[in-house]
């Protein structure tokens, strides 16, 4: 039960823990991370897994050469795993969808998250795609959305790759160029907090300004 517990917790603070976990478990690190960004993108029901802190860690710890974890793999097969999981939630958005916003209650989708995602998709139209990757929680919920909504394959497809190599490629480049820097080494932890408050700031100011409005 200890080790369920420990397992549970690494998975969801592996951004604050890959230092020890990447240590220990070395290249399995790049199986458990495809599929944390995977679930991540591709289940509503894990909106809460790291995303933008935990691929900043990870280019950082690319950055030292005394780690196993090299930047070449971690950037396609990233981008592969942010790919795929949008595609799922795509069409599981398709075909279960209008059944899951029927229902008055759900035990496993928050649907006060679904309907910020709508509104935010029928705001910004197809662009939501490239937005949404920069926002937390929004982003699990945009491409379920956009099955939903029956948006056209095609055209999601397009965005669904453009954003998928920008929200990775831009966040564990920026890992990558200044995780090395000797700030970064020593406050490693303060800065992933940082990361995680930064990125969190859209949807507050979000709920702030529905707040003034009303």
């Amino acid at each position: 039960m200890e080790y369920l517990s420990y397992l549970l917790q690494t998975v969801l603070h592996l951004d604050k823990y890959l230092i020890s976990f990447v240590a220990a478990h070395g290249l399995w690190t790049y199986v458990v991370v495809f599929f944390i960004i995977f679930a991540e993108t591709g289940l509503v029901i894990t909106p809460f897994l790291p995303g933008d802190s935990l691929l900043f860690a990870l280019g950082s710890l690319a950055a030292n050469s005394q780690n196993p974890l090299n930047i070449v793999v971690l950037l396609p097969l990233l981008i592969i795993a942010s790919w795929l999981g949008n595609q799922l939630n795509y069409f599981i958005g398709r075909f279960i969808g209008p059944y899951l916003f029927s229902k008055k209650h759900s035990r496993w989708i928050n649907k006060k998250h679904l309907a910020e995602a709508h509104q935010f998709y029928e705001t910004h139209g197809g662009k939501t795609i490239l937005f949404a990757r920069f926002i937390p929680i929004i982003r699990t919920f945009v491409p379920f959305v956009a099955g939903i909504s029956d948006m056209s394959i095609a055209l999601f497809n397009f965005y669904n790759i453009i954003s998928a190599v920008l929200w990775i490629g831009s966040l564990l480049s920026l890992g990558y160029f200044l995780g090395s820097l000797p700030f970064i080494k020593d406050n490693f932890s303060i800065v992933i907090y940082g990361i995680i408050m930064i990125s969190l700031l859209p949807p507050i100011f979000g709920v702030l300004s529905k707040k003034a409005k009303s």
